[in-house]
């Protein structure tokens, strides 16, 4: 996650700032039915207590809302680019909506994206919209396995741009896995540490175990010990 904490009394308060933005995040996710809560499969055959799908913030209030969390984020971050790219398929409308909620705050930056398969008629390739140049943000859903930042980081490399940042919604925390088998860091260190890249999160793991352990609603309560069994067993160190 992305340091806003520094030093002093503006550190202090960009923190508190942080946390706020991530326990209001959770409950938004919560109420989009956005995050679920029981069992459920992930790609790495995990059985997991909470599910995040993205695809559901599926109308025009939600996704202006989404927008607001990462331009939150991003300014209060002092995350530092010159352009947005989303990968597909889930970050094509995210970085979009960033990058228009971004041009409504007075900042207007370019905007890229890339397609699955290369298109080969009209302009062809597999990037559409502005040319990849100068310092890249990717702005994705969650990080997994890390697969979508890794192609997105050779894709703004092969054009000769410089993949700087990413912003993702929710951060799981939990160990990767390569090869079958778990690692001990997560997908997000791996970019930090291997790749080198900055990564910053509305909101974590953490924020979601601290949002339930204070929840007054006994429904969503009852999920914080299998959530936090889950942690115990596959969070990254």
């Amino acid at each position: 996650m992305a340091d806003v904490t520094g030093t002093g009394e503006t550190g202090s308060a960009a923190s508190e700032a942080h946390r706020a933005r991530a326990q209001a995040f959770v409950r938004f996710a919560i109420d989009a039915g956005v995050l679920r809560f029981g069992s459920f499969q992930t790609k790495a055959g995990r059985t997991s207590p909470y599910f995040f799908n993205a695809g559901l913030f599926n109308d025009g209030a939600r996704m202006l809302r989404l927008a607001e969390f990462y331009a939150d984020l991003l300014t209060d971050g002092g995350i530092e680019f010159d352009m947005i790219f989303g990968p597909a398929y889930k970050g094509i409308p995210l970085g979009a909506t960033v990058a228009a909620e971004l041009a409504r705050r007075g900042r207007n930056v370019p905007f890229a994206y890339n397609r699955k398969e290369a298109k080969d008629h009209g302009e062809g390739g597999t990037l559409v919209g502005a040319p990849l140049r100068g310092r890249v943000l990717i702005v994705d859903d969650v990080m997994s396995a890390g697969t979508a930042v890794r192609e997105s980081i050779a894709a703004i490399r092969a054009a000769g741009a410089q993949p700087h940042a990413v912003a993702i919604a929710l951060d799981r925390q939990e160990r990767a896995t390569e090869n079958g088998a778990d690692v001990p860091h997560s997908a997000v260190q791996y970019v930090q540490n291997a790749l080198g890249l900055e990564v910053a999160s509305i909101a974590n793991l953490d924020d979601l175990l601290q949002y339930l352990d204070r929840s007054e609603d006994a429904a969503l309560a009852v999920h914080r010990d299998e959530v936090m069994a889950y942690r115990t067993r596959y969070g990254a160190a």
